[in-house]
């Protein structure tokens, strides 16, 4: 598309088939001719909103940065879809070189991966933050971090060394027999085993499972859901400020001077329910809170920004007390709005 960031695809063929394969967060499509001529690949990484949708070509949808037709009568389109643009692609089959291997197709390579490379000084930071390191957990996001670590009732914040390191010396333990492992393994799965079983969970599911434009699959999707944007679950950001969504307590290496966060448990009884407008004393509507979805890839808010809601307020509270006539202290008010409608003085 016009508006498209991928580079452009240097293929031409009057018929050829696409054939997909996938490793972690990444995904190949070799497009193959059925006459002669070479073929070509594609690797993309689809960011926080890309999606293939294969639709009509007729009505193709918004955000359609690739698409391949298909020659049937009438003819449909495979398209890559990403509204938020972070999804990318790039010419050649070479998988990136510095992700590990893939945590649901290359299970035992990634497991020894990870137990063989401890003294990575990747393992000195928190374990939420070492599960996001696709050196080691390629394929594991934001989402799947929170679901391994609620069932495995590890703190978010307690170190990755720690947690890992015990994982090892229960693998060397002599003392166990073959089936006390076996029996171990399958009644309580430890942390590298749910890096693969737990997004097992989500590719066995229904495959629109998490199509967010239909309302009931998405609905089955936050079912599914146990930790992650749960009401009553707890929420602090960590070094990369990242969401982190966790039960309990937040471990011994937790950021200092934050203060953990509760999702309203309203959202669970009436997630549909409209977010009343709150008025300010400047008169102007507050804009509703942004979703906490899409809070992941936002940066926290600048000092100056701060600092502009602050004047902000100062003005309007002090604006009753000038001996102004009503129309010029309704204008301030309606400026000090307009302000607020711009970023200008902050959001909620």
């Amino acid at each position: 598309s016009a508006v498209g960031r991928g580079p452009e695809v240097p293929f031409s063929s009057e018929a050829y088939k696409v054939t997909a394969a996938s490793r972690g967060k990444e995904l190949r499509l070799t497009l193959a001719p059925l006459g002669p001529g070479p073929s070509q690949a594609l690797v993309f990484r689809f960011g926080m909103s890309g999606s293939f949708r294969l639709c009509a070509a007729s009505s193709l949808p918004r955000h359609a940065h690739l698409r391949f037709f298909t020659r049937e009568s009438p003819p449909r389109a495979l398209c890559f879809v990403d509204p938020r643009r972070f999804g990318t692609w790039r010419l050649g089959e070479a998988w990136q070189p510095d992700r590990g291997p893939c945590v649901l197709l290359e299970y035992p390579a990634f497991r020894e991966n990870v137990l063989k490379n401890l003294e990575d000084k990747a393992f000195d930071r928190p374990i939420c933050e070492a599960l996001l390191n696709q050196k080691y957990f390629n394929g594991i996001g934001n989402y799947l971090r929170a679901e391994i670590l609620y069932r495995a009732k590890i703190p978010p914040f307690e170190k990755a060394r720690t947690v890992l390191e015990a994982l090892k010396q229960q693998q060397q333990d002599s003392s166990l027999t073959l089936s006390k492992k076996l029996k171990l393994k399958r009644d309580n799965p430890d942390l590298l085993e749910l890096c693969h079983t737990v997004p097992m969970e989500v590719v066995a599911a229904d495959k629109n499972l998490f199509d967010p434009f239909d309302s009931d699959n998405y609905a089955a999707f936050k079912n599914w859901l146990q930790c992650y944007l749960v009401p009553g679950m707890s929420s602090l950001r960590d070094r990369s400020n990242r969401t982190i969504w966790f039960q309990g307590e937040p471990g011994p290496m937790a950021p200092k001077g934050q203060t953990s966060r509760k999702k309203h448990a309203r959202l669970k009884a009436d997630p549909e329910a409209p977010t009343p407008t709150v008025t300010t004393r400047a008169g102007g509507a507050k804009k509703p809170p942004k979703p906490a979805v899409k809070e992941e890839e936002e940066k926290a808010v600048p000092d100056g920004s701060k600092r502009g809601r602050a004047h902000g307020r100062k003005k309007a509270a002090a604006a009753p007390t000038l001996s102004e006539p009503d129309a010029p202290v309704r204008a301030k008010r309606n400026r000090t709005s307009a302000r607020r409608g711009r970023g200008e003085g902050g959001g909620p």
